[in-house]
C-alpha cells in the first residue's frame, strides 16, 4: 500500500489564520451587543471557540478520508441536502430569523441546511462531471442535469428567502460548468434561465428591488435600505490607514447592524484598518490560489472538479461579501467564510478544506510489485 502524500500545508496555514481572525474580530464585533443582550461580553466568543473546534475536527477528518470513497455516495449526499432543504420551510420543523426561515433549531443550537446544501451540490456536480471523460460537454448527459440539480436548490432557497446563497449556487455551478468543458451555449443557456429568474424574484416586490440597487445610490434613503450600506462605508472610512485599534470600533455600539455576522469585514477596515482589511483579503487570494493549485495537481477527475468547485464555492462566497460590505455588491447577506459568526457555516467550511486537503494528498492505492531478479549461478 503507497502512503499518501502530506497535505498542502500554505492552504491550512491560512485556514488556520483565516480562522483565529475570525475567532478574535467575533469577539470584538459582539461584546457590545452580547453584553447588551446577554449581559455576557463573552457569549458569542464562547460558541465561537466551540464551532471552530467542531470545525477542526471536521477538517482533520475531512483531510484524512480518502477523498474517492466519497465519490459512490455523491447523489445520496445530494438528495438528503434536497430534502434538509424542503423540510426547513415546513412551519413545524425550520424557525423563522430576520424575516427568514433558514434555520432548524436543536435545543440551544441551530443547523442551516442550505450551508450544508453548497458542500452537496459541489460533490454532485464534481461525482456527475467525473463519470464521463468529456465532462459537461454533453448537454443531454451532464449539463441538464447539472442545470436541474442547481435549479432544484436555487427554488427552495430562494423560497427561505436567502437570495445572497442562492445567487453563490449558480455562480460555482458556472464555475464547475466552464472548468468541466461546457459548451459557450451551455453557459449562456444557465444565464439565460439564471438572470430573468433572478430579476423577476427582485422586481417583484417594490421592497426588495430598492434593497437590491441600493448600493448604488444608498444616501437616496439613508435610514432605510441604506443604512446597512452607509454605515459599513463609516466604519471602513474611520479604519483610515492602520485602524482604531483592535476592539476600538464605535459602528459596533448599535449602529451597524450584523457588525459580527455579514458585516464583520467593515469591523475588520475600522479596527485593523486598511493594512488589516487588505491582509484579510490576500489571505482569501493565497487559499484560492493553493485551491487551483490542488485541482490542477488532482490523480483524478473527481478530485479535479470536487477541488474547483470547493475552492470556487469558499472564494466567491468571501468576493460576495466584502463586495457587499465595500458597497460593490448588492445586499445579499452571505457570511465571510472562516470569519463571520455562524456554527453550521464555519464547520462546513472547515471540512471542506479539509476535504481540499485530502485532494492534495492524493489517493491511496496499492504498490506495484516490482519482478525479482534471479542471480545467476557461476
Amino acid at each position: 500500500m503507497i502512503e499518501r502524500r502530506p497535505p498542502d500545508v500554505l492552504l491550512l496555514v491560512v485556514a488556520g489564520l483565516l480562522t483565529a481572525i475570525g475567532i478574535v474580530m467575533v469577539f470584538s464585533a459582539s461584546s457590545a451587543v452580547a453584553y447588551t443582550q446577554y449581559h455576557d461580553a463573552t457569549y458569542y466568543l464562547k460558541r465561537e471557540v466551540l464551532w471552530a473546534t467542531i470545525g477542526v475536527v471536521a477538517l482533520l477528518l475531512g483531510m484524512r478520508l480518502d477523498y474517492t470513497k466519497l465519490r459512490p455516495l455523491t447523489l445520496g449526499i445530494f438528495v438528503v441536502a434536497i430534502v434538509l432543504l424542503a423540510a426547513v420551510l415546513v412551519p413545524a420543523l425550520g424557525f423563522i430569523e430576520g424575516g427568514a426561515r433558514r434555520w432548524f433549531e436543536l435545543g440551544p443550537l441551530t443547523f442551516e441546511p442550505s450551508e450544508f446544501g453548497k458542500l452537496a451540490l459541489v460533490m454532485f456536480l464534481a461525482g456527475l462531471f467525473a463519470a464521463r471523460s468529456d465532462g459537461a460537454a454533453s448537454f443531454p448527459r451532464a449539463g441538464f442535469w447539472a442545470l436541474a440539480a442547481v435549479g432544484a436548490c436555487f427554488v427552495l432557497v430562494m423560497r427561505e428567502p436567502d437570495l445572497g446563497t442562492a445567487t453563490l449556487y449558480l455562480l460555482t455551478t458556472f464555475v464547475m460548468l466552464f472548468v468541466a468543458g461546457a459548451p459557450l451555449l451551455q453557459l449562456a443557456l444557465e444565464v439565460a434561465i439564471a438572470v430573468p429568474a433572478l430579476v423577476a424574484y427582485i422586481t417583484a416586490s417594490h421592497y426588495r428591488r430598492e434593497r437590491f440597487l441600493a448600493f448604488l445610490h444608498p444616501w437616496n434613503d439613508p435610514k432605510g435600505t441604506g443604512y446597512h450600506i452607509i454605515q459599513s462605508l463609516y466604519a471602513l472610512g474611520s479604519g483610515g490607514l492602520f485602524g482604531l485599534g483592535l476592539g476600538q470600533s464605535r459602528q459596533k455600539f448599535g449602529y451597524l447592524p450584523a457588525q459580527h455576522t455579514d458585516f464583520i469585514f467593515a469591523i475588520i477596515g475600522e479596527e485593523l484598518g486598511f493594512v488589516g482589511a487588505a491582509l484579510v483579503v490576500l489571505l482569501f487570494l493565497v487559499f484560492a490560489y493553493r485551491g487551483i493549485r490542488i485541482a490542477m495537481r488532482a490523480e483524478d477527475r473527481f478530485g479535479f472538479y470536487l477541488a474547483s468547485g470547493l475552492t470556487a464555492s469558499i472564494a466567491l462566497q468571501a468576493l460576495m461579501n466584502i463586495g457587499v460590505v465595500t458597497a460593490s455588491w448588492p445586499v445579499t447577506g452571505v457570511p465571510l467564510p472562516f470569519i463571520s459568526y455562524g456554527g453550521t457555516s464555519l464547520i462546513i467550511t472547515l471540512f471542506s478544506v479539509g476535504l481540499l486537503a485530502s485532494v492534495s494528498r492524493g489517493q491511496r492505492r496499492e504498490a506495484t510489485a516490482l519482478p525479482s531478479r534471479r542471480r545467476k549461478v557461476s
